[in-house]
């Protein structure tokens, strides 16, 4: 029998799809809902499967569309009645095996917003009955539903404690256990889905059957599980003293944003008065973790005490002028001076420029100094290179210019101001690092340069020398799992990390800081550091994720048009590649 036969009709929906070219039309096979008054539930159910199963939108959509539609048969009074036919509905799903959780989601959703516009629908008593019986079932295993399905079955057809009694009572015959004690049954139930940590199933069932007994341990239970929202609402529904309890409970543990909001929500300022500034103190420190200075400061919205741990923050960090800065700004007193930060930053061990050998930092920012520079780089055999550009904060706004640019070879570092060459002198600085990043004869070395690589050709986008590399070998690439960046990485290989503070600084600014150049010179100077110490055969195993020697001629990028090609992909190599010692760079 044909889908036409059964009264099917074929309706098209014109849908906008943004991630296609052009506009679509999709089609889904709708059932002719105008007039179920001798359509049965089951027959209803199995046009409704074959509705979704011929329709070609996606998932999501065919879901809204049938919904629509079973709201819509729901206001044509199917009988005997809206209500009734949703729960003989429900009753019959299971039948439907995959199909059965899909469908009842969608039949109780169409459901209760069809409750929000009908006055009434006459068939509430009837329908009850029924929903509590399916319940019942449910509880005893007879019917097999989701346990989501029958909470809700429980709050879109309002069945109390006091209704399932009834129905366990007029059950008597049936079934002696119902009568005895329904609340204990129900109980026992519900402390199944405590035993089986489905938490907040647990709570849906107890709020909605007034059930309280003592909770600490059951709260305690939910938020070592991190069952955080259904801990939340079973407090709220226990009153405050078991919402202290889980404010006090989320302090203990360091959870000082779920303790703050609950604080909020639950106006309990005056009980938790200290809760407000160590969660925003907690939050300071995080975005000083992430170098977004800032972003904290602002945060920090000019309260004394805030900024007062933003300033103690800066110090740890070995941020110096932003301590220097931040007293200056809000007229703060007391605070060490200078040479006492330096001992604060000296005890972190970061890596230093002495260190790696590097003698000079030179800043690059008109014609005759690109000339040179581009002269000493195309003398080495090996460079690291790394960008920097000012952040936004701006949620899904476009980023800011690529700033700098940093080439290192094995004694200078150079810094070009790209934002001020590009202005002044375009072609010469496209001539020049189309040399540079095109020569098969400089191993240019980065991490992570694919992030690099798209943000300057968003920037510059008009230049060539950015669209091709040759000789390009990312060091994040020879680490199957690098963790906690370049600088976890240098710590790994070298003994010692770099200081990210001023990684979110305002790389705008003219001119940089000291710190902010020396900052910039260590991520591309480390880099070849990096390298050498990955191929100097003594290296240890360990350090190296288990390997004596890495073969980090097969990470070579010999071309890269595009710079979104799979590590895989950029494994390939077109040209050879230099020998490359040390003492040659």
């Amino acid at each position: 029998m044909c889908l036409f036969e059964m009264g099917f009709e074929e309706k098209a929906i014109k849908l906008q799809v943004k991630e296609e070219k052009a506009c679509e039309t999709k089609k889904i096979c709708l059932h002719a809902f105008t007039d179920l008054t001798y359509v049965a539930p089951i027959v209803f159910l199995y046009l409704l499967k074959e509705c979704y199963v011929h329709g070609n939108l996606k998932a999501t959509k065919k879901f809204r569309a049938l919904q629509q539609e079973v709201h819509q048969v729901l206001c044509n009074s199917p009988q005997p009645g809206p209500a009734t036919f949703v729960a003989y509905c429900l009753y019959i799903l299971p039948i439907f095996g995959s199909y059965c959780e899909g469908f009842s989601h969608l039949i109780v959703s169409a459901f209760h917003r069809f409750l929000k516009t009908a006055a009434t629908t006459g068939d509430s008593l009837e329908a009850k009955i029924i929903a509590v019986q399916l319940f019942l079932d449910i509880v005893e295993g007879s019917i097999d539903h989701d346990e989501r399905i029958a909470v809700k079955i429980l709050e879109v057809f309002d069945i109390k404690l006091t209704d399932i009694e009834k129905v366990a009572s007029q059950s008597k015959a049936k079934n002696d256990r119902w009568f005895h004690n329904v609340k204990a049954f129900l109980e026992q139930y519900i402390f199944g889905f405590i035993e089986s940590e489905s938490y907040m199933t647990a709570v849906n069932l107890l709020e909605h059957f007034s059930i309280r007994q003592s909770g600490e341990s059951f709260l305690v239970k939910m938020i070592e599980k991190k069952q955080f929202r259904a801990a939340e609402k079973w407090a709220t529904f226990m009153g405050k003293p078991m919402l202290f309890m889980l404010v006090q409970e989320y302090v203990d543990r360091n959870k000082l944003k779920n303790a703050y909001l609950i604080v909020k929500k639950n106006n309990l300022q005056q009980e938790f008065p200290d809760v407000h500034h160590k969660y925003k103190e907690s939050a300071l420190k995080k975005l000083a973790e992430k170098a977004c200075w800032d972003v904290a400061e602002a945060k920090a919205n000019g309260d004394r005490q805030l900024v007062d741990y933003l300033v103690y923050l800066a110090m740890e960090a070995g941020y110096l002028e932003k301590v220097d800065e931040l007293c200056n700004r809000y007229s703060l007193e007391g605070f060490p001076k200078a040479q006492e930060h330096e001992a604060i930053f000296l005890q972190h061990c970061f890596l230093n420029l002495n260190e790696l050998g590097v003698e000079d930092i030179i800043w690059v920012d008109e014609l005759n100094g690109l000339g040179k520079a581009t002269c000493h780089i195309e003398g080495s055999k090996v460079v690291g290179l790394d960008c920097e550009w000012k952040p936004n904060y701006v949620k899904g706004s476009k980023p800011n210019k690529v700033s700098i640019m940093q080439i290192a070879s094995n004694k200078k570092v150079f810094i070009l101001d790209l934002i001020k060459l590009y202005n002044d002198v375009p072609d010469v600085l496209d001539n020049c690092l189309t040399h540079i990043l095109r020569s098969p004869r400089i191993l240019k070395l980065g991490y992570n340069f694919h992030c690099d690589v798209k943000q300057l050709a968003q920037s510059y986008g008009d230049l060539e020398c950015f669209k091709c590399y040759n000789m390009l070998l990312d060091i994040q690439n020879m680490f199957e799992d690098p963790r906690g960046g370049l600088s976890g990485l240098a710590e790994k290989i070298l003994g010692a990390g770099l200081n990210k503070t001023r990684r979110n600084s305002n790389w705008e600014q003219r001119p940089l800081s000291q710190n902010q150049l020396e900052y910039a010179a260590l991520d591309a100077a480390v880099l070849i550091q990096i390298f050498y110490r990955v191929c100097d055969h003594s290296h240890t195993a360990d350090a190296l994720d288990g390997h004596n020697k890495i073969e980090w001629k097969s990470y070579i990028v010999s071309h890269m048009d595009n710079p979104r090609k799979s590590r895989k992909e950029s494994r390939l190599r077109k040209e050879p590649e230099p020998e490359v010692k040390e003492d040659e760079a």
